[in-house]
């Protein structure tokens, strides 16, 4: 779809901001609607259809209705659809990434770059469709004949976070329908608009009607528990914070519902005293301000060897401080404004709490005058551990830089939280690179990189970050159960 569109007003005009129910278009049963805000102005973009328990009751029974006939589509098919669905993604490109742009804040440059990685995690998903394994063998005693089948989980119920609107419903989207299971998406209220704009782009690419059902809305609590406890849902997949994720790992024993979580970050970023320095910077770089620090693999507390402290610090002033701050719409914008008022209201306390503790501001350090929620890029050094913000995840563009001496103990600070999703490690000691990568409590691990997403990668982490892996291989086996049948054997 390509569209000429004059102004946001045109953009946001293109999206139907009804419930996505069975494939079908309709207002919220109490007819409510709530509002979605542009975060650089503060002001009004739409006025989003409201789900209720009921319309959630409805789409679990439209999900359930239409399982068995998605599952009964030739894998083939199914991938040839989400193949549609990449092109068509990319297609729209320019459309797409104003709407994120506008509902969540991102310069335009990252959200076409969102666009990008969000459809190819259809094509992924679309060549692994035809790639599903069983097995077949005897049993040791050689009595029987065993054959392992894969099969859809069922319905599935996928919760996707604000800050990363499009990707985050295409790498939950794109392995639930390859491995045959229809889907609820309740995408987070802050960013309905980009999961709306992607129900269309799936039914214009031939999903069938009740296999994707998408149901915004301020209501989550109220909707999405008695789906979890109702004993239809087989699977949920969520994205967002530990908190959130606790309670529905409760609710979902209830029914004994499949779970995968992916939850919160406490990155530790490590620079060795033999890294490449302008390496480590440019990681650094790429770890912090992706997505203006708004991510859970964002770093979050970076461990410098005190022979490269002062030098790293600054030349990280430097960059940071250069960027362009301002609307995201604006071209050559390089930092949006972040989510909302409490989300700018939480990183200015971060960072006064840090300087009332004796951390320094080589650049950044007070929110921006003016609409919209606006913070800078701020560097801060000399951070004390027992600061704030370095047992939260900051959630913005602040890097907090501490200083250590010996690597063991660096190592034992990166390990103090809760968290384990990621780490970033700089060295050019490979033997010392994989010790330190082998150390960490982390599922992933960037070694002299600050990027690790990849759609053909497994993403996830270990103890408070989250259950199960999403992406690659393993993305898909987490909406497959494991079907075996044993048969005597004869002749």
């Amino acid at each position: 779809m390509t569209t000429t569109l004059s102004s946001p007003a045109d953009v946001i005009g293109t999206v139907d901001t009804r419930l996505v129910i069975g494939g079908r278009r309709t207002e919220a049963s109490d007819g409510a609607r709530f509002d979605v805000l542009d975060p650089a102005t503060g002001e009004v973009l739409a006025a989003v259809a409201d789900a209720t328990p009921q319309d959630g009751r409805a789409a679990v029974v439209a999900a359930v209705a239409a399982q068995a006939g998605w599952a009964a589509v030739p894998a083939r098919k199914r991938g040839e659809i989400l193949r549609r669905a990449h092109e068509a993604l990319l297609a729209d490109t320019e459309r797409l990434a104003t709407i994120m742009t506008l509902e969540m804040g991102k310069s335009l440059t990252e959200a076409r770059g969102e666009v990008r990685y969000a459809a190819e995690f259809f094509r992924w998903f679309a060549e692994e469709a035809v790639r599903l394994e069983g097995w077949y063998g005897h049993t040791p005693d050689g009595a029987s004949r065993a054959i392992v089948a894969s099969q859809p989980v069922g319905p599935c119920l996928l919760i996707t976070p604000w800050n990363f609107p499009l990707a985050m419903g295409t790498r939950k989207i794109g392995p639930a329908l390859a491995a045959g299971c229809t889907v609820v998406l309740k995408p987070a209220p802050q960013t309905p608009l980009s999961s709306l704009a992607l129900a269309d782009v799936l039914a214009a690419s031939g999903v069938p009607e009740g296999v994707v059902s998408v149901l915004p809305g301020s209501r989550a609590a109220e909707v999405v528990e008695p789906l979890l406890r109702g004993g239809d849902i087989r699977k949920l997949s969520f994205t967002g914070s530990t908190a959130v994720g606790r309670i529905l790992l409760e609710q979902a024993s209830t029914a004994i519902v499949r779970t995968s979580l992916e939850l919160g970050g406490n990155a530790p970023f490590v620079v060795l005293a033999d890294a490449d320095l302008d390496e480590a910077v440019d990681g650094a770089m790429a770890a912090k301000m992706r997505n203006m620090g708004e991510a859970c693999t964002a770093a979050n507390r970076m461990f410098v060897h005190r022979s490269l402290a002062a030098e790293f610090g600054r030349r990280l002033a430097e960059r940071m401080g250069a960027l362009r701050v301002g609307n995201g719409l604006d071209e050559g914008t390089e930092v949006g404004p972040l989510i909302d008022a409490p989300s700018l209201a939480k990183v200015g306390s971060l960072v006064d709490d840090a300087v009332s503790r004796g951390a320094q501001v080589l650049v950044g350090g007070a929110p921006a005058e003016g609409p919209g929620y606006f913070y800078p890029p701020t560097v801060l050094t000399d951070v004390a551990p027992d600061s704030a913000l370095c047992a939260t995840e900051i959630f913005g563009p602040v890097a907090a830089i501490q200083v250590f001496d010996d690597v063991d103990d660096a190592i034992a600070r990166a390990n103090a939280t809760e968290w384990g999703l990621v780490g970033y490690v700089f060295t050019r000691d490979v033997d010392r690179a994989l010790a330190v990568s082998e150390a960490l409590e982390v599922g992933m691990v960037g070694l002299n990189v600050g990027v690790v997403s990849n759609p053909a990668l497994p993403f996830g982490g270990v103890k408070q970050s989250g259950l199960g892996r999403e992406g690659g291989r393993h993305g898909i086996a987490e909406f497959l159960e494991q079907k075996l049948v044993v048969l005597p054997k004869r002749g």
